[in-house]
């Protein structure tokens, strides 16, 4: 999924200096911000007050909207570098395209993954004919060192293992592991992405790693976390140091957790690109607008792509986790 905004702005992340060494409740702010022609996403990553978890970067929530007589998506082809991509419904479907030739219907509890590493394009939208519903929820993965450079790739899961915990908890793994359970998708650093759904008058502690630092992203209903009520759209963030996250909820409802150990290097992010510093996001800009060679062709969309926006007009430099 793209950045659509037309000024965006330059987000330093990562270091672990501004991470908290305990436990937290920190409600994180959403900014509505329009995707396309008829779709506004809430981004609650980066925020005013966090920029990651672990190596997740970037979250939109996005649903449920009522697209039975709208076109639902539409994202024109547009670049990412240094990050992962990863797309997750639960209303709807959305076609994916990219310059590797891919080209995926996503549906509800399918993983769509796209490893971006040196740079690679796509496409996102609804298709011609599609369900009356779209809700879900898109996230990046920010990539170490040692795989931004890595050879773009697509992923798409079909089939992900559940985790149960007693009556009324179950999870979906996204992403690394959670209880024990790993998801096949490619992970570069340790980190988990769960899709954990908690049937109504549910209360149930959820084993995490103390190592990580996590975050909840209500999908639907009310989920109480840590004794934090909740509501669609809402994300919590709470350190880390904890070993079990204490659950409640009085009507049937689901969440995303995130998590991962905190992201040691220092990143910038501006526009689709992660990347190290100024020269960097500056090169990039300008090899997608001189043409396909780096970031290669997205066939099969209806429309031009996206064009880059202009460059702030101080460096972009890399700093510390939190504003």
């Amino acid at each position: 999924m793209s950045n659509l905004d037309l000024r965006p702005v330059p987000t330093p992340c990562g270091g672990r200096g501004d991470v908290p060494g305990g436990p937290v409740r920190e409600l994180l702010p959403a900014k509505n911000v329009p995707l396309g022609e008829s779709t506004v996403v809430r981004r609650l990553l980066p925020s005013m007050g966090r920029r990651m978890v672990g190596a997740w970067c970037f979250v939109d929530h996005y649903g449920p909207d009522d697209i039975a007589d709208e076109p639902g998506m539409q994202v024109p082809p547009h670049p990412h570098t240094g990050l992962q991509t990863v797309s997750w419904l639960h209303d709807g479907e959305i076609l994916h395209r990219d310059s590797l030739g891919s080209a995926q219907t996503l549906r509800p509890g399918q993983l769509g993954l796209m490893t971006s590493g040196r740079g690679i394009a796509h496409s996102e939208e609804s298709p011609r004919e599609h369900a009356p519903l779209l809700h879900g929820a898109q996230l990046w993965v920010a990539l170490p060192e040692a795989h931004r450079h890595t050879a773009p790739a697509w992923e798409h899961h079909a089939e992900l293992p559940r985790v149960t915990g007693g009556k009324g908890l179950a999870a979906t793994v996204l992403m690394g592991e959670l209880a024990g359970v790993a998801s096949p998708a490619t992970a570069y650093t340790p980190l988990v992405g769960a899709d954990v759904s908690l049937a109504a008058g549910t209360s149930a502690r959820l084993p995490v790693d103390p190592d990580f630092e996590y975050a909840v992203l209500t999908m639907s209903g009310e989920v109480e976390a840590d004794g934090v009520r909740l509501a669609p759209g809402s994300m919590l963030y709470l350190g880390c140091g904890r070993t079990e996250l204490p659950l409640r909820t009085s009507v049937d409802s689901a969440f995303m957790l995130l998590g991962g150990e905190p992201f040691e290097e220092r990143i910038v992010m501006w526009w689709n690109f992660v990347g190290r510093g100024h020269d960097e996001i500056v090169r990039a800009r300008e090899e997608w607008m001189s043409g396909p060679a780096r970031f290669g062709e997205v066939h099969g969309y209806d429309g031009a792509r996206l064009a880059a926006p202009a460059l702030p007009p101080v460096p972009l430099k890399p700093r510390g986790r939190v504003r």
